[in-house]
């Protein structure tokens, strides 16, 4: 099941102001919030109890009672859990506590990003993995290193991707891309407009996308035929790629792994062949199987 919260944060960048101070209260006070009316909501935040409504349709909510029982439900959750809250970093942080608090985010990332992925969406881009002719890989900066972690993946079982680290190359990868070919597109922002401009050159070209984002409603996900999200912390406006890019290389392996299920006997003989030995390692393979048989003896 979707989490609510996650949900809220990624629509957060496209809300207009008067919605971010909804969502606002909704993230930092989510239990107090599952126990106010509407008019008491409006009042807490500044709003009107239309706006409320607005934005509760905009989610997808009938209105706001719906919403308001997914909070109660979230709320819940939370509390049987006793998620702690990840601070922001500061100047004042030790050494253990970077550690901590880095750690923590990271974690959380990865489980709000599970507990976001939906299996039957995840069944239908493996089809279309499956059944392309070739796969063309798209990102930029960080989200680009989980696009080349994917091409590694899929050579070692050698399923055709391509890829490119210049912008220039990869839009011309879009415009020759063909019905019978896939794109799988990396932007946590999903806002990025030279990755926007791929997105669209490629459902122009006859291509399926799939977009690997941070924010539903980004143009970047409402553009791609399935949009596999991820979930983190992080702003856009933000030093580096933290949780963001270890949420990505995460759902990169999930979809490796899963194709690999698919084509369990074939892909464990592919890489077993494309496996590369390293200095001495057959020396430690024997050795090992050496003291395997010993200790069987």
């Amino acid at each position: 099941m979707k989490s609510l919260l996650a949900y809220l944060q990624s629509y957060y960048r496209q809300a207009t102001e008067a919605e971010k101070e909804i969502i606002t209260y909704w993230l930092q006070n989510p239990e107090k919030s599952s126990r106010l009316n509407i008019r008491e909501l409006a009042n807490e935040t500044y709003t009107s109890t239309s706006s409320i409504i607005r934005l509760c349709q905009k989610l997808d909510f009938a209105g706001y009672k719906e919403l308001r029982s997914a909070l109660i439900y979230e709320a819940a959750i939370r509390e049987k859990e006793n998620h702690r809250q990840i601070e922001d970093l500061n100047k004042e942080d030790s050494l253990e506590h970077i550690i901590e608090k880095v750690t923590l985010r990271n974690i959380t990332s990865l489980k709000s990003t599970a507990q976001n992925l939906d299996p039957k969406m995840i069944r239908e881009c493996l089809h279309l993995m499956q059944q392309a002719r070739a796969i063309c890989l798209f990102g930029l900066g960080s989200s680009l290193l989980a696009a080349r972690d994917l091409y590694l993946k899929m050579l070692r079982i050698n399923k055709l991707c391509l890829i490119h680290d210049e912008w220039h190359v990869q839009l011309l990868m879009a415009k020759n891309l063909g019905p019978e070919d896939l794109a799988i597109l990396f932007s946590y922002s999903g806002m990025t407009h030279e990755m926007i401009q791929c997105a669209r050159i490629i459902k122009e070209s006859g291509g399926k996308l799939i977009s690997v984002c941070g924010f539903e409603k980004s143009t970047i996900a409402k553009t791609a035929d399935y949009n596999l999200a991820v979930v983190t912390n992080e702003h856009i406006f933000r030093s580096g790629a933290m949780s963001s890019r270890i949420a990505q290389l995460n759902v990169v392996d999930i979809l490796f792994n899963a194709f690999i299920n698919q084509n369990y006997e074939c892909s464990i003989k592919q890489v077993s062949k494309t496996h590369i030995l390293k200095d001495n390692e057959q020396e430690l393979v024997q050795d090992l199987n050496k003291m395997t048989l010993g200790r069987r003896e």
